[in-house]
């Protein structure tokens, strides 16, 4: 009776080891999957990616990542994106350059009276004389220097405006002023500028100026930037004879009205050459010439 009762035990603990050990066998990846740190980010990532793909599910929902529909290219030797747009662009540049050079006064740049010799470096020119010994430098750039129209903006608001009452553009450049003595070893430099309206100092007097003296201040001789840490004196709050006095104080070496006039004819005719010829590098480059 014992040794059946044993034996019956012995064969209920092979069969239940065999179940386990058994059961392990067959679901050893989905342990490791339900136990991975990195299961929660796999799976989302994968899913996400067979959501963009074209064989998805049936579901209606695609993210246009992969195939999203870029601008119609343009045949074109050169390896750069060329389209419909980029031919239109191109197009009316090219009869944009036409109209600006129809209208072009003259393909050289006027000439400045009074001796004045001119250096250009791009949208940068000098003035250069010499009097006496002294050598004035006028320096101006014309990058924004064509001020707002704010009547014409007005104009086309109300509907007012024709070709024919188009006004010309004017370019009236900041300039700096630089006098320098032979044995002096700082120039004295004014930087001037053209107001939105003359400016009159005297009651008596029968011109007024078109340009005004914004600050004076020693500088470095040819330092092509201003000193903060050099005296600057502002205008605005200045005594006027003082500021009389700084004007004749021009006007002696050239800089005056008269002047004042001729730099705006010729910053307008640099403008207008610089802006002709932006047109037509705009031009070459939408183009790819």
């Amino acid at each position: 009776m014992l040794k059946m009762l044993s034996r019956a035990v012995t064969t209920a603990v092979r069969i239940s080891t065999s179940t386990m050990s058994s059961t392990g066998a067959l679901h050893p990846l989905a342990r490791s999957a339900l136990c991975s740190p990195n299961s929660g980010t796999i799976r989302p990532f994968t899913r996400s990616l067979w959501m963009m793909s074209n064989n998805g599910a049936a579901s209606g929902y695609r993210p246009k990542l992969f195939g999203s529909k870029g601008p119609s290219p343009v045949s074109c030797e050169c390896v750069s994106l060329h389209t419909e747009g980029d031919k239109a662009f191109g197009d009316f540049l090219s009869d944009e350059t036409k109209e600006e050079k129809k209208i072009q006064k003259s393909k050289t740049l006027p000439k400045m009276s009074g001796g004045w010799e001119l250096e250009q470096n791009g949208t940068e020119a000098k003035l250069l004389r010499t009097l006496s010994g002294e050598k004035v430098t006028v320096t101006f750039n014309i990058n924004n220097s064509v001020p707002p129209n704010f009547e014409e903006e007005a104009e086309q608001v109300q509907g007012q405006k024709s070709a024919e009452s188009e006004p010309d553009i004017v370019s009236t450049p900041n300039f700096v002023v630089e006098v320098t003595k032979p044995a002096a070893k700082h120039s004295l430099v004014f930087d001037c500028h053209y107001p939105e309206d003359e400016v009159s100092h005297g009651e008596g007097e029968e011109e007024s100026d078109i340009f005004s003296i914004r600050e004076v201040s020693f500088q470095p001789e040819g330092d092509g930037e201003w000193k903060e840490t050099s005296y600057t004196l502002n205008t605005e709050s200045l005594d006027w004879a003082l500021y009389d006095h700084l004007m004749d104080f021009l006007a002696d070496r050239g800089v005056d009205n008269t002047f004042a006039d001729e730099l705006i004819e010729l910053s307008t005719a640099m403008e207008h050459q610089e802006y002709v010829k932006f047109l037509e590098d705009l031009s070459g480059f939408i183009k790819c010439n």
